[in-house]
């Protein structure tokens, strides 16, 4: 049985949405960066970003099913890729989470693999037949995003797993799990937090996690990246501040990558911020609905992995920013300065295009 693929059935209204955000993203990185070290990562972002485009159109021609069926083997690429951060990755601030490739580029394998765990787990529950989920299934699920978890928090980079997370739990929710199952699951994480806190995490992460709820218990310390980000939103005002003083002063850090929403919301105020939430709001109320006509639960499962993924993405920056969650790294998606992050998001948005223009069967 052959599957009708045209790109009449493509999302562009979708896709001009998504390029919209990205087109803020890449003047609001100009506006940060200019008369800074990292003047010009606006013109290395819309390369990123046409190369994502690129790539996300070639991956829509590709039939997901097919791909579905290599998912093993893509797998156990994606672990070796992360044992060759750990073995041979480049160290830098303390983190080994790069690989050099040829040209001087930085690769970092942990964004691909959120984009693998995506096809694993969508591979595994539409395997399931809706049946009812037992708890050797559940095991499976959670050792399938479990590993490379364990590996990316190994690096460490605490940020990049918790977005494996969200995969899972997608997974979980559609394939079946019961509220027994979830309230168990839930008191065993409650009783090993404690555990984790003392054996698992460094300090520098403790003190993360700790300094959203009192930033002003160290202002110039912890908490300054918070205290920082907050001062700048709330100087944007209704309208925005032309000025700009907290970005342009250099006093919030990174303002192109993890805290570019607080510069944006300086420069254009309380309307600005609201536009961009609603282009958010906007994409994930299509990805949603392109999940709901998907042709089969594998390709519902997708498209529904990828919308898990980016509302986490966007929860936690944006909290991180307004001081309502720990401050992870956790990039802004399609705005955030950064050729993995870009690429993933462009990557998965083929897989849910592929998804798309296979609705139709003759």
């Amino acid at each position: 049985m052959s599957r009708y693929v045209s790109y009449r059935d493509f999302d562009w209204v979708l896709m001009g949405f998504v390029l919209v955000i990205c087109a803020l993203g890449v003047l609001q990185i100009h506006s940060a960066t200019e008369h800074t070290k990292f003047a010009g990562a606006h013109i290395r972002q819309i390369y990123w970003i046409a190369a994502g485009v690129g790539a996300m159109f070639l991956v829509s021609l590709l039939n997901y099913q097919a791909l579905l069926e290599q998912t093993h083997w893509i797998y156990v690429a994606a672990l070796a890729s992360l044992i060759a951060v750990l073995l041979f990755g480049q160290k830098y601030l303390g983190a080994r989470r790069w690989i050099k490739m040829p040209g001087g580029v930085h690769f970092q394998p942990s964004e691909w693999v959120k984009l693998i765990l995506i096809l694993a787990v969508a591979k595994y529950f539409a395997d399931l037949h809706e049946r009812e989920l037992s708890w050797l299934d559940f095991l499976k699920a959670g050792a399938i995003v479990g590993f490379p978890m364990l590996m990316v928090l190994a690096q460490p980079d605490l940020g990049t797993a918790l977005t494996y997370l969200p995969v899972a739990i997608m997974g979980l929710f559609l394939g079946g799990l019961r509220w027994k199952q979830a309230l168990i699951v839930l008191a065993i994480m409650g009783l090993l937090v404690p555990v984790a806190w003392i054996k698992v995490l460094k300090p520098y992460q403790k003190e993360r996690l700790t300094s959203f709820i009192n930033p002003d218990a160290d202002r110039q310390g912890s908490g300054y990246q918070v205290n920082q980000s907050l001062i700048a939103v709330g100087s944007g005002g209704i309208w925005g501040s032309s000025q700009g003083s907290q970005t342009h002063l250099a006093f919030l850090p990174v303002p192109q990558t993890d805290f570019i929403f607080a510069a944006f919301a300086e420069e254009h105020g309380f309307v600005g911020a609201l536009t961009v939430l609603l282009l958010y709001f906007i994409v994930l109320m299509r990805l949603t609905q392109n999940a709901q006509t998907a042709p089969d639960r594998a390709g519902a499962f997708l498209v529904m992995g990828v919308v898990a993924v980016l509302s986490f993405h966007i929860l936690v920056n944006i909290g991180m920013v307004v001081g309502f969650m720990p401050v992870t790294g956790i990039p802004l998606p399609l705005m955030s300065y950064g050729g993995s992050s870009v690429l993933f998001m462009f990557l998965a948005l083929g897989i849910v295009m592929n998804v798309r223009m296979r609705r139709f069967v003759n």
